[in-house]
This record gives structure tokens, C-alpha cells and sequence, in this order.
């Protein structure tokens, strides 16, 4: 199993070469961005200036605002530099795309399937000298002079991840990407009985199996070095599962646990700015069905027990500074599995 950074890379260019050095030099085998109050994609290409062999990737960008044309020459410059970039989008929801970024929301799973699939046609016309001759009904691509192709990729396609809850979003990616990023807000059951069924649906839709293909597993972790470090990690995490259980795109995962009354208090605490009593909503069985909770030393036969069969690669939200000596087991353990 490989063992992505807890920490992340965040947004801060003045911090993003020494935090990509220290997680590489910590035996990571991953690290991503995420697009939040930042642009995702500057930040590697300084961990990409700094480091030689961690992979680099977005979890996740935005990809509805964006357009193919941007997100294929995006990443083929990543990847061109560092041969080690891995593409993951996201749909987001539609407040966001059509109230914080102005862009177009319609039928998100058809949509993110055009898009990546478009970006692959890109791709093949810059690497293969094919002609760009995508025509969908999202998006459109049909010109591509040689003063605007930059030739073949020295490293070829950067692999493309996809970021998912919902079944039809989870099947584009079995169909079409290289891997999938399970959402922080995701259970051991849900992805048993509707993720890898979704995935194995788009696999086959390609003539695929999930041989190769690569899930990138839940990451809550609730742990500390101490009772006030553990304490605090619940804390956050708390708050972080409420704010993810308010959003109603998400409540499939609570109707299957039997929890969907959970995610209409939820959403009318945020709809009334009470975020900070939200995390008072998720009880011991609910963080302990989306997080593994325990000791450090805890942490890897659980992660293993609930995923070690069906997940690749672990990124973990662990919002507490790990002791090094303790984690380097944590670590060690989960890239045994």
C-alpha cells in the first residue's frame, strides 16, 4: 500500500519546497494539493523544483472551472517537468461552480466523463500528431496549430484521478480515469457496497478490470501523543465530518448507515452559520465509522482490517502533528500491506 502525505502541500509558496523536501525525506510516496482558499497547481511545481521521486498530485482541482484546454496543458507542463504528476479533478457542487467560479452546471457525471475524455484527445493530438477532432455536447475541440502544440509529453500522459461520492460520478471514473480519490466522507461499507460496484461498472464499460486501476482510500485518522493531541484531533475531525454531512450531495452515505436525519440537522445549522455546534452532532459511532480512531500503533491494523484487500493508496486527515519515530511505523506497517 502506498502512503501519501498527511499534511498535504498547502497553499503557502513560501513554506510548499521545504514542507515537499520534508514529506519526501519522511518516505512518502505521495502529495497533494487541494484547492481550497489556493491555486493547487503552483505549489508542485515548486515540490516538483525540490523533490526527485514523491509523486505530485491535485486532490483535487476543480475541473468545472476549468476547460479541458486549460487542465491538458496544465498538466502536460507538470508532468513534462517532473515526469511524477498525477491529475486529480473534482466536480465540486453547483453553488460553487455557479456562484464562487461563474461557470455552467449541468449533468456533472456526462460532464466530467466529456471532459476527461477531451483532455485525452488533447493529449493523443500533441503526443501522437493526430488531429484534434473532439466533438461533444459539453465541449468542443477542433483546432490545434503548430505554433500551439508542444509536441510530445518526454513522459507521456500524466495519469488523471477522479475524485467521487455518488455512484454515476464514480463510474465515469472506473470508465474513463486511472484511478479514483475517495472522499474524506466515506465509510468502510459505503465503499464496499457502492463504490468498487460503481467502479467494476465503468471498468467494464472500458473492457477493463480493477487490475492496475488505483483507489486512493478514506483518510480521517484520530490519533495523538498525548490525551490533549487526541482530544483535538476528535475535535477537528468532528467538525470536518459535520461540515461534509451538511451538504446534501453527500447524505447517501448517511441514508446507508441509517444516519439521514443527521444530515438535515446538519445542513440547517449551516444554513444558520452555527458551524461551530455542527461537530457536536457526530457522536463516538459516527467518528468511529468514518475515522480510525486509537494510538498511533493503532492506526495501521485498522486502516488494514477495513481496507487493506480493496485500497492502493492511503492519504490521510490526521489533523495532529505526528511524532516521527511513532509514525515512521504507522507508515512502515501500511507499506507492508
Amino acid at each position: 500500500m502506498l502512503v501519501d502525505g498527511g499534511l498535504g502541500l498547502g497553499g503557502d509558496l513560501r513554506t510548499a519546497a521545504d514542507s515537499a523536501r520534508d514529506q519526501e525525506a519522511a518516505g512518502y510516496d505521495g502529495l497533494w494539493t487541494a484547492e481550497t482558499s489556493h491555486d493547487p497547481f503552483l505549489p508542485l511545481l515548486l515540490a516538483a523544483e525540490h523533490t526527485s521521486s514523491i509523486e505530485l498530485g491535485t486532490s483535487i482541482a476543480v475541473a468545472f472551472a476549468r476547460n479541458p484546454m486549460t487542465l491538458a496543458t496544465t498538466g502536460y507542463d507538470l508532468h513534462a517537468y517532473s515526469g511524477r504528476f498525477i491529475l486529480g479533478l473534482g466536480s465540486q457542487i453547483k453553488p460553487h461552480i455557479t456562484k464562487r467560479f461563474s461557470m455552467e452546471w449541468s449533468k456533472p457525471a456526462a460532464r466530467m466523463r466529456e471532459l476527461i475524455l477531451a483532455i485525452r484527445a488533447i493529449w493523443d493530438c500533441w503526443n501522437n500528431e493526430t488531429k484534434l477532432q473532439f466533438r461533444g455536447d459539453f465541449y468542443t475541440h477542433t483546432l490545434m496549430t503548430p505554433f500551439f502544440n508542444p509536441g510530445p509529453n518526454p513522459h507521456g500522459d500524466p495519469k488523471v484521478f477522479l475524485a467521487g461520492v455518488g455512484p454515476l460520478m464514480t463510474e465515469v471514473a472506473g470508465e474513463v480515469a486511472d484511478g479514483f480519490i475517495c472522499h474524506g466522507f466515506t465509510t468502510e461499507r459505503f465503499l464496499r457496497e457502492v463504490t468498487i460496484p460503481a467502479l467494476e461498472r465503468g471498468r467494464a464499460k472500458a473492457g477493463e478490470t480493477l487490475e492496475g486501476f488505483e483507489i486512493v482510500g478514506p483518510s480521517f485518522v484520530v490519533s495523538g501523543n498525548d490525551a490533549a493531541e487526541f482530544d483535538s484531533s476528535a475535535t477537528a475531525t468532528r467538525q470536518q465530518i459535520a461540515f461534509y454531512g451538511s451538504t446534501p450531495s453527500y447524505r447517501p452515505v448517511l441514508d446507508l448507515h441509517g444516519w439521514g436525519g443527521l444530515q438535515d440537522d446538519l445542513n440547517k445549522l449551516s444554513k444558520q452559520n452555527r458551524w461551530a455546534e455542527m461537530g457536536t452532532l457526530i457522536d463516538d459511532e459516527v467518528l468511529n465509522t468514518f475515522a480510525v480512531v486509537g494510538e498511533p500503533e493503532h492506526i495501521a491494523p485498522e486502516i488494514k482490517r477495513r481496507f487493506g484487500d480493496c485500497v492502493q493508496r492511503m492519504n490521510f486527515y490526521a489533523p495532529y502533528e505526528a511524532d516521527p519515530a511513532r509514525w515512521q511505523k504507522v507508515m512502515a506497517d501500511l507499506k507492508a500491506a
